[in-house]
């Protein structure tokens, strides 16, 4: 069984830019979703996956992920996945021995720039880069799975 704890952060400035390793695009679209799971195909433009997760808490949930062939996926995503699609860049920053990932958004949800860090253990402590803002782990509103279906574009101010 596969699980995925990560804390996730807003990004306060761009400076997290100097030390990126590299970086991949990423596709995706939500086959299914609910509040406790969401059933997503994701591409990176060669390889393709269908992902399984578990939505009941912020920083801990169950993942399966599993390589499907690209043009399955394509289809999937042009003929049966909800929409609108996610589209981000994922960058990669090593900082203090770990490391981050910074999704940028664009399309529908272009202006949200999201930080998260992959952990061990639940309680683990994390080293805070000086580009990281505010903790949303538990907000739910940042979960791709909720962009997919309440875009970033569409929060106006109130957020």
């Amino acid at each position: 069984m596969g699980v995925e704890i990560e804390r996730k952060f807003l990004v306060r400035d761009p400076s997290w830019r100097e030390a990126a390793t590299g970086s991949v695009r990423y596709q995706q679209g939500y086959l299914s979703r609910s509040p406790t799971s969401a059933i997503r195909v994701r591409t990176d433009g060669e390889r393709a996956y269908l992902n399984i997760k578990s939505t009941t808490d912020g920083i801990t949930r169950l993942e399966f992920e599993y390589p499907i062939p690209l043009a399955d996926a394509e289809a999937l995503l042009a003929r049966v996945a909800l929409r609108p699609l996610i589209v981000k860049t994922r960058h990669f920053v090593d900082f203090a021995g770990r490391r981050w990932e910074i999704d940028v958004f664009e399309a529908e949800n272009a202006g949200l720039v999201v930080a998260e860090v992959e952990l061990e253990a639940a309680d683990a402590k994390v080293s805070l880069p000086p580009w990281v803002g505010p903790e949303v782990s538990a907000d739910p509103r940042y979960y791709n799975s909720s962009l997919s279906e309440r875009p970033y574009r569409e929060w106006g101010g109130s957020g």
